[in-house]
């Protein structure tokens, strides 16, 4: 569970942070972002990278307070 949660919060931060680059360079960048993709979010792209970075740090530090089993 800890890796599983440890793997979700690196894809979190990564598209989160390419997202933000798309957006800053005027969409020279975007080859594997997929925030600016979704039809629902335009105009809003800018705020659901940064939630997708915060999301993605919360759930990092969820995934050191998980503890092994035994």
């Amino acid at each position: 569970m800890k890796n599983l949660l440890g793997f979700v919060s690196f894809l979190l931060i990564a598209q989160g942070a390419g997202g933000l680059i798309h957006e800053l360079t005027g969409g020279r960048f975007h080859l594997w972002t997929l925030v600016h993709r979704i039809g629902f979010l335009d105009g809003y792209e800018i705020y659901a990278c940064v939630l997708s970075i915060a999301l993605g740090i919360a759930v990092g530090a969820a995934s050191d307070a998980v503890k092994r089993p035994g």
